[in-house]
């Protein structure tokens, strides 16, 4: 009853914005028998966790797995957000159709596998949960007679598209000429004439290969002409150019696969030892079509991987030629949730010399890179282990959000994806 009160309570306070200091909302998992959680269109799992509205063919599937020999009954509940990812200021009856929560009724048991789990997924929106308002969300899944202890949350966003967003990407920028950088900009088509003060009233946000750390945020436009503002020669816009994505694969068990040196089974799970790595700074530039950090579950001998995919300890090692002072090493990747809350630090181990982690993945391929993120900073490196090489293909995402004077949310109107080197 007192955890009723509180939870009414913070919705009062939230709807008339009181809350004026509020976090931002991360994508996080506090019970890690929870894995493998994806979010993406139904009709590319490559593309960001975006619906448009109107687009009810093309819902977004939530799917994940629990490591557990027994269905749970599980429920989410959704949180409307800023474009800085702080809960906004709307009611839940703002941005749902009913009440906020809904039950997870799809799913299956894993058939095959030595590791035992359940895969469960969802749409959304869907008949029990529509999404009334465009901007950020937070999902929310927790079991049905204990909604105070949250397993795991996720984002996405609902995006209005009233806005075209082009794109360029070039290695020719303001501080360096095909050498380390790449330099964005993007130019937005406003259709419907919507944006009054366009040097007041936007916010864009640009990401790299869907990474948080160096995500930018950009509040004015460098030319306004007519219904078109130019995004342009702005320090923020430029980007160290990385390298491109190394690339393993464990979708055999019985059999090679990219970059695993060998397959051992120790109860309960089989062990992929993965080929050490090497840092690329100092080596030339090689072009390898990569996924760009993100990752695809497979098991080559099944066609129902969701269920047939096998979980298998990932050993990941890297050689720096001793240890590194002043910083730490972190996996990047989609899979690795890039550095987050549950991101994926390596430890230097003496008796071998190397940097090692492990860690527990479905059968898939999965792209990764090094970072190195030196003490006192949020943001990760690819200068020290990969390397910045200009000609690197990246993906960028670029987002577009109008909140007008007097109101209480922010309006996701465009959004565009571009890539470098192409």
């Amino acid at each position: 009853m007192v955890n009723r009160f509180l939870a009414i309570l913070a919705s009062v306070l939230l709807a008339f914005g009181i809350y004026t200091n509020a976090e931002p909302l991360h994508s996080q998992v506090f019970d890690n028998s929870f894995r493998t959680i994806e979010i993406s269109p139904l009709s590319n799992s490559y593309l960001p966790p975006i619906w448009v509205m109107g687009q009810d063919d093309n819902p977004l599937v939530v799917s994940f797995d629990n490591l557990s020999e027994d269905r749970k009954y599980l429920r989410y509940s959704l949180v409307h957000c800023n474009s800085d990812w702080t809960p906004s200021q709307l009611q839940e009856s703002e941005y749902t159709n009913s009440f906020n929560y809904a039950d997870i009724e799809n799913y299956k048991y894993s058939s095959n596998t030595f590791a035992h789990y359940v895969h469960y997924s969802f749409t959304l929106p869907n008949e029990n949960m529509q999404l009334l308002r465009s901007g950020n969300y937070i999902v929310k899944v927790y079991e049905q007679d204990n909604p105070d202890e949250i397993l795991f949350q996720t984002r996405f966003s609902v995006c209005e598209n009233i806005a075209t967003m082009k794109s360029s990407v070039s290695s020719r920028t303001d501080i360096d000429y095909n050498e380390r950088h790449q330099q964005i900009e993007v130019e937005v088509i406003d259709h419907n004439h919507s944006v009054n003060d366009p040097f007041n009233d936007l916010t864009l946000i640009v990401s790299q290969n869907t990474r948080l750390d160096n995500e930018v945020t950009i509040k004015r436009p460098l030319l306004v002409s007519g219904n078109r503002y130019t995004f342009s020669h702005n320090s923020q816009l430029i980007f160290p150019a990385g390298n491109e994505y190394r690339r393993i694969e464990t979708v055999a068990i019985n059999a090679p696969s990219m970059g695993v040196m060998n397959m051992q089974f120790y109860e309960p799970y089989y062990h992929a030892i993965l080929r050490t790595d090497n840092p690329r700074a100092d080596q030339p530039y090689y072009y390898d079509k990569t996924q760009n950090g993100h990752f695809t579950i497979r098991n080559w001998e099944s066609e129902h991987s969701d269920v047939e995919a096998d979980y298998v300890v990932t050993h990941f090692s890297l050689d720096t030629d001793g240890p590194l002072t002043g910083g730490d090493i972190y996996i990047d990747g989609e899979f690795a949730e890039h550095l987050s809350k549950n991101s994926r630090k390596m430890v230097y181990d003496a008796s071998s010399g190397l940097y090692t982690a492990d860690i527990l993945l479905k059968q898939g391929a999965y792209n990764y890179q090094y970072l190195w993120l030196p003490d006192g900073v949020s943001v990760g490196s690819t200068s020290l282990i990969e390397g910045d090489k200009y000609q690197t293909v990246n993906e960028y995402l670029v987002k577009l959000y109008q909140r007008r004077p007097g109101d209480r949310y922010d309006r996701f109107i465009g959004f565009g994806i571009t890539f470098s080197g192409k």
